[in-house]
């Protein structure tokens, strides 16, 4: 994950650079982008709010930072994965798991896509309700090793670890910031819902 590396210091000087310019004739096409600086650079394009973690400790301390921006404590949250509201119980938070004009939506994803910066579902992590009518603001929890290429990816990654029991409800988002007037113009976006998504991104590779 070299864009980790990068901008949190976990490689060292002596590591060689591949692909310098040097090395590469002019004839050849442009080398893509490692999957992480591309999804990073697509999903904030999008408008996401990325966050960074090295650990749990980080994980938390985020959180709390989301909860403070946005005077969330005490509010309503809701959360159909059981394992996060034990893992965030000591932040004075009302979960439910029906309440859908909670304050924010706190969740995990099955991946996020790199090459448009979206965020991909199911019945797992959103149950049957659609994005549109969950709250305007989603915290998702994912890892590094949830970054795939393209939806084709995540979809074949979702039938595998399936086994036969394929999710229902699959659908992506990536609509996080407030189209200008006239513009917006995407046909695959239209009628899309818009919301505010807070990525907080743990790594494990």
């Amino acid at each position: 994950m070299s864009i980790f590396k990068k901008l949190f210091g976990k490689s060292s000087d002596s590591e060689p650079i591949k692909g310098s310019n040097k090395e590469r004739s002019k004839y050849m096409p442009d080398e893509k982008p490692p999957l992480d600086e591309e999804f990073i650079h697509n999903f904030q394009h999008q408008g996401g709010r990325f966050l960074y973690a090295i650990d749990e400790k980080e994980i938390k301390q985020h959180f709390e930072d989301i909860l403070v921006e946005h005077d969330y404590f005490e509010k309503s949250v809701l959360c159909f994965d059981e394992q996060l509201i034990d893992r965030f119980d000591g932040f004075n938070l009302d979960f439910n798991s029906s309440n859908l004009k909670s304050d924010f939506f706190l969740g995990t994803c099955e991946y996020v896509i790199a090459n448009n910066g979206a965020i991909l579902f199911s019945s797992r992590q959103v149950k049957e309700t659609k994005p549109a009518d969950l709250p305007e603001t989603y915290v998702i929890l994912a890892s590094t090793s949830q970054i795939v290429e393209s939806i084709g990816e995540g979809l074949r990654g979702i039938k595998h670890q399936s086994k036969g029991h394929i999710p229902t409800n699959i659908t992506t988002l990536k609509n996080f910031r407030e189209a200008a007037p006239k513009q917006d113009k995407d046909l695959m976006n239209y009628g899309a819902p818009k919301k505010r998504l807070y990525l907080l991104l743990l790594e494990d590779l």
